[in-house]
């Protein structure tokens, strides 16, 4: 039975996470492993509705501030040389990584 890693990865920029799914996808093909993915998983929004006036007077005026993350999921089969030259990837401290061994 193989066993297979499921790397889960979240950012608020997108350029960054795809160029991490990239090297990953990348190790996965030099190395001859089958890979699932980069799947999408649906993006969280955060929105935090602000008062424009700090003071109070005036119209009820307001603003919104949105946050996006997007969440990536890849598995992957976790033999050893993969799983070391993974954890080698240089990552950008925006995307965060977690990693499963099922």
């Amino acid at each position: 039975m193989v066993r297979r890693a499921r790397i889960k990865l979240t950012s608020t920029d997108t350029k960054k996470l795809e160029m991490v799914c990239q090297e990953i996808k990348e190790i996965a093909r030099r190395m001859g492993v089958k890979m699932v993915g980069p799947i999408p998983l649906p993006t969280k929004r955060l929105v935090v509705p602000v008062r424009r006036t700090p003071c109070g007077d005036g119209s009820n005026t307001w603003d919104k501030y949105e946050m996006r993350i997007h969440k990536r999921l890849i598995e992957i089969d976790a033999r050893e040389r993969v799983m070391r030259n993974i954890m080698r990837i240089r990552v950008p401290s925006e995307v965060y990584i977690e990693m499963e061994i099922r």
